[in-house]
């Protein structure tokens, strides 16, 4: 706008003042904004961490029943434009968390929002990710099709079961990795890690464990599996030699535990001198908490994917991961248009 006066040359004055703050170590703008974060119902607690993480509130949401149990969801306040996150993980009522977050993120695209994210911490039905016998459904890709349907336009997701998942989607999904997490929680808590051998409980997870074994620089086993049916194992053989060593058994979730309990006992059959369980999701149903109470693990430690509250009430054994603050970074640098692949090999201060 010209100056006071007339004459002189025109001056553009701008109306927003600029202010900075250190946040998560590094220069960032005092607040998001254009963004909104909205949690379901499924783990209200780890949407707040997040939120908090960032310095910004959650979204004004009301989730509720009908009497004929139809799924309500009310958003409170405007999206028009906005660059909307919806938290909500794969655990609890799975399918009624699900339905509630496909009607979440139609309910936002609808009203405008410019882009819509659905945060899932642990993704539903990713153990149901191949035909692996006649009849079987494909259910991780009946999912992933839903998303898409209902208007979401990325993906934000944890330790996939099986990446090819990722393959299922026709938009970005960013499969983000516990693991340097769990190599600073080794780090932390096992005095004698250097002694310490990282085993996988089925041959599909030996991926995995090579890789966290390679960044340790210790070594790593397997227990080949065979199941007569789901949840249930018939024999296990262990590949490699733990004798007079530390076991850290390492895998993406743990259902109803009957794996990870019967490994640990090959484990110190063995001559293993202690055995520790390292999971991103603990899924703890039907008996599992009471399998790990009666099992012969020093520690079970699983991340906050999933609520565990209860389950650390029921078993001294069961330590968590924390992992809200790897969340929350790779949401505010998808904000941002800046890279996620940091957070692949770094945990965020």
């Amino acid at each position: 706008m010209p100056a006071a006066g007339g004459g002189g040359a025109a001056v553009l004055e701008c109306p927003y003042a600029v202010r900075t703050d250190i946040v998560l170590g590094e220069l960032l703008p005092a607040r998001m904004p254009n963004i909104k974060i909205f949690s379901g119902s499924s783990h209200p607690d780890l949407a707040q961490r997040v939120v908090d993480r960032l310095g910004i509130d959650l979204g004004k949401v009301v989730t509720k029943k009908f009497s004929n149990l139809e799924t309500c969801v009310e958003i409170g306040e405007s999206v028009r434009g906005e660059d909307v996150y919806i938290v909500q993980s794969g655990c609890g009522e799975i399918n009624d968390n699900l339905m509630e977050m496909l009607i979440m993120i139609n309910a936002c695209k609808i009203a405008s929002a410019a882009r819509v994210t659905a945060v899932i911490p642990c993704f539903p039905y990713a153990r149901q990710d191949k035909k692996d016998k006649s009849r079987a459904p494909i259910s991780a890709k009946l999912v992933a099709n839903m998303l898409s349907v209902a208007g979401a336009d990325h993906i934000i997701t944890m330790d996939l079961h099986a990446s090819q998942i990722q393959g299922f989607f026709d938009i970005p999904v960013d499969n983000l990795y516990a693991e340097p997490a769990v190599l600073k929680w080794i780090r932390e808590n096992i005095p004698e890690w250097r002694n310490a051998i990282i085993v996988s409980p089925d041959a599909g997870g030996a991926k995995r464990v090579t890789s966290i074994a390679d960044r340790l620089n210790i070594e790593f086993a397997l227990i080949h599996k065979e199941r007569k049916k789901a949840n249930e194992v018939a024999s296990m053989v262990l590949v490699g030699d733990v004798k007079d060593r530390i076991a850290i058994l390492v895998d993406d979730m743990a259902d109803t535990c009957g794996t990870i309990c019967h490994a640990a006992e090959k484990l110190m059959e063995a001559g293993a001198t202690k055995t520790y369980a390292i999971l991103t999701h603990g899924i703890f149903s039907g008996p599992a908490v009471s399998r790990i109470n009666n099992a012969c693990f020093e520690a079970v430690v699983v991340t906050n994917t999933i609520p565990q509250e209860q389950h650390m009430k029921d078993s001294s054994k069961i330590q968590l991961i924390d992992v809200s603050n790897i969340l929350a970074e790779a949401i505010r640098r998808t904000h941002n248009g800046e890279s996620v692949s940091f957070l692949f090999n770094s945990v965020p201060l």
